[in-house]
């Protein structure tokens, strides 16, 4: 039955998932670090790329030091992926002994915008690479967040879409995430998939998935079931 064939799923990773839970964990933690790094001078100030790259690097070392990268992969997206996918990076978790992906999750960072604007300005101007501007001349008629919401739809419902807030408008300090396999349906209902409906979620939210919950949330959902959960990182 299903409920058996979750409940030896559960089994089979639940060591490892609690394991991923600690990668996730310490790269929440050593961000958050520098996220509330605040310079006396006021000259420093870490850019967005040098944040999401500091959560990459610790899940990536951690994963790689607890041997998990044969069942939970990560995945970093090239610039040029980044752009056309909408994702910084993908979670797998793979079967065994094949490896094929059973479920995926696509990441996209939220960076707080003074960060943002900060990062355009420093970055106005500067010549980029044939191969960058192809990808913005392709992906110019939807936002990262649509097109990242578009390329998990084309894999099924085992693909989530993972909007990863370093730091809100109302909690600066903190690291937050909406998960979900259904975001397509904002979009059937006419509704543009923006910054402004992913901070709705927060609205009346008292109550946060850890993110241990969201992984056991993510394992334990029935087959096509839709799922969308608030969690806190930080």
């Amino acid at each position: 039955s299903q409920k058996q064939a979750q409940q030896s799923i559960l089994e089979e990773i639940q060591d490892p998932s609690c394991i991923q839970v600690n990668c996730i964990s310490l790269a929440s933690t050593r961000t958050q670090e520098y996220l509330v790094f605040k310079d006396p001078e006021g000259k420093l100030q870490p850019s967005p790329l040098a944040l999401t790259q500091v959560f990459l690097m610790t899940y990536i070392t951690q994963s790689v030091n607890l041997d998990l990268t044969d069942t939970f992969n990560c995945t970093a997206m090239t610039p040029e992926q980044r752009i056309l996918l909408g994702a910084d990076w993908v979670w797998a978790i793979l079967e065994k002994p094949t490896k094929n992906p059973k479920v995926q999750i696509a990441v996209q960072v939220l960076h707080l915008p003074e960060r943002e604007e900060a990062e355009e300005q420093a970055t106005a101007g500067k010549p980029v690479s044939e191969s960058i501007q192809m990808a913005r001349t392709e992906s110019r008629n939807k936002n990262a967040y649509e097109r990242m919401v578009e390329f998990c739809k084309a894999i099924g419902k085992d693909c989530y879409a993972l909007f990863l807030f370093f730091g809100r408008r109302d909690d600066k300090a903190n690291i937050y995430g909406v998960l979900s396999n259904n975001f397509a349906a904002a979009v059937g209902k006419c509704d543009t998939i923006d910054r402004a409906l992913l901070e709705n979620f927060f609205k009346g939210s008292r109550c946060f998935h850890t993110p241990l919950g969201m992984m056991q949330a993510v394992f334990t959902k029935k087959t096509d079931e839709a799922l969308t959960l608030m969690i806190k990182f930080s």
